[in-house]
């Protein structure tokens, strides 16, 4: 006798989300376009490898915002007959796709960075102009974090969240930037070199930073201890036992929870239909946008 919860949270999540998502990704791509032009011409202009490398993440996060608005749409869709469960891990795969671009621009910019230091390093030639240039974009850059990150808590969003943590290594980048602009003006043959191998390394770090987060999701790992919703049925009368408890999380932050609850075997079928409705509730109270599926079975041994 399964039954499912579906509350009007889960459904408004999926319905709204996905437009306000794109939107979000609209307004950073274009802040990141700009920094990435800004960062080129400044990094061309000056030689510093660390402010090219500075450049190339955000080329990136450019790249990740348009993989994202695709992959949004795709995350977006209701479910279907060959996906029950929704589309949500789309989204996902889309924070795994960052992961990878993290990993080709770590490589390139550590090799680059090493062979420089081993030549010897170079010396950067800096105007004020763009150091003063290269500081504007850190405060678009400290923006949009503080923009994307908002948002994405609040849309429950696991891509933007994880391209807010991809952009927030960008102001640790910038900073360093402006170190390689300012002390390679000083004669610091080496020290952009070693600037841009510790741009590597941040990169290389916001990566893990974002694979500890999405490889739960899609593996399937388990969302909540069974003894926690054990302990929170145990107060609704009538149910004799709790078993056979499996729950996960969605990309989009909903609980997905199966379980089955023993009732005595003389229970009438309105009474047990209405325990499950009690333990959908109770769950769907603890934790907000669920789905729960709950299967009734009789007690053996428990006739009243």
């Amino acid at each position: 006798m399964p039954t499912i919860a579906q509350p009007e949270t889960s459904r408004s999540v999926h319905d709204g989300r996905s437009p306000a998502v794109r939107r979000v990704l609209s307004y950073v791509l274009l802040f990141n376009a700009l920094v990435v032009l800004v960062k080129l011409v400044v990094g061309v202009r000056t030689g510093s490898l660390t402010v090219l490398g500075a450049a190339l993440e955000s080329a990136l996060d450019t790249l990740n915002n348009l993989i994202g608005m695709v992959l949004v749409s795709i995350a977006a869709r209701a479910p279907d007959e060959d996906h029950p469960y929704g589309h949500d891990k789309f989204e996902t795969l889309g924070a795994l796709g960052i992961v990878g671009f993290l990993s080709i621009s770590c490589f390139e910019l550590m090799r680059e960075g090493v062979t420089s230091l081993l030549s010897g390093g170079s010396t950067t030639h800096a105007a004020p102009t763009d150091v003063a240039i290269v500081v504007a974009t850190l405060f678009v850059n400290a923006f949009v974090v503080w923009y994307e990150r908002r948002r994405g808590a609040q849309l429950e969003s696991a891509f933007l969240l994880a391209d807010a943590e991809h952009t927030r290594s960008d102001i640790l980048v910038t900073l360093l930037a402006l170190a390689s602009l300012f002390l390679g003006r000083h004669g610091g043959r080496r020290i952009d070199a070693i600037l841009a191998i510790a741009v590597a390394l941040i990169i290389a770090f916001s990566g893990w930073a974002i694979l500890r987060r999405s490889i739960p999701i899609l593996v399937d790992q388990r969302a909540v201890q069974a003894e926690e919703l054990r302990r929170i049925i145990a107060d609704i009368p009538g149910i004799v036992e709790v078993r056979g408890i499996r729950s996960r999380y969605s990309a989009s932050g909903v609980l997905f929870a199966e379980l089955t609850i023993a009732v005595p075997g003389a229970t009438p079928v309105d009474r047990a239909h209405a325990l499950a409705d009690r333990v959908e509730e109770a769950l769907a109270s603890k934790y907000g946008a669920a789905e729960i599926t709950v299967h009734v079975e009789p007690a053996w041994g428990a006739l009243a």
